[in-house]
């Protein structure tokens, strides 16, 4: 399995002062998004060297918001003052997943600013929500030169740090334990607290940052 993405729940000084934030850390400007009308959420999108990138994501006032599971997740980590949300995990068959999971996935999709509808299926934001540790899954139903990552250089995601159980994502995801991830390391600490993604690593033009 590959990474696709990590999204970062905007703060309390909203998303584009969040965007700025880390776009002043790591030397890059992220660009504007657009909505996902189906969960009550927008982005500002950092497209990465290596088929990745980052979303910065706020919650809309809109009913969907408070409804759809991926609103909610946002909302939540937002109302606890900001900060990493999750991982996604790219496949390219959501089936197996489905049955093991024991529900279908959702449909996703999101408009672009130059009116471009970006779409894709996921599942598992149910598990993201009670237990932080474990990614959701995206299969993109979008062309493959419409990834968000399109135009991404300079910047690469070189690792995540993950508070909680390698056993129980291992599990989730049918991996194994020891290399989740065919493209990214993935560093285990045990939780202090909430288990989730607690920092992400870049290796940008002149050094390595860790947020």
């Amino acid at each position: 399995m590959r990474l696709d993405h990590v999204s970062y729940a905007a703060g309390p000084d909203g998303l584009d002062a969040t965007a700025q934030r880390l776009s002043d850390q790591l030397g890059v400007q992220f660009i504007d998004g657009g909505l996902h009308p189906r969960f009550g959420t927008r982005n500002r999108v950092l497209p990465l060297a290596g088929g990745h990138y980052v979303e910065v994501v706020a919650v809309l006032d809109h009913p969907a918001a408070d409804q759809v599971p991926f609103g909610q997740a946002v909302k939540a980590r937002s109302e606890t003052g900001g900060g990493w949300l999750g991982w996604v995990v790219a496949v390219d068959d959501l089936a197996p997943i489905e049955q093991r999971l024991g529900r279908s996935a959702v449909q996703g999709n999101r408009k672009r600013p130059d009116g471009f509808e970006l779409r894709w299926k996921q599942i598992g934001v149910k598990g993201l929500i009670n237990d932080p540790q474990l990614p959701f899954f995206v299969r993109w139903e979008s062309e493959p030169a419409e990834h968000p990552s399109k135009g991404g250089r300079g910047v690469q995601l070189t690792g995540l740090e993950i508070a909680g159980d390698p056993r129980r994502v291992a599990e989730w995801l049918g991996e194994p334990e020891s290399d989740p991830l065919e493209d990214v390391e993935v560093a285990w600490i045990n939780p202090n607290g909430q288990p989730g993604l607690q920092a992400v690593t870049f290796r940008t033009e002149m050094d390595l940052i860790t947020i």
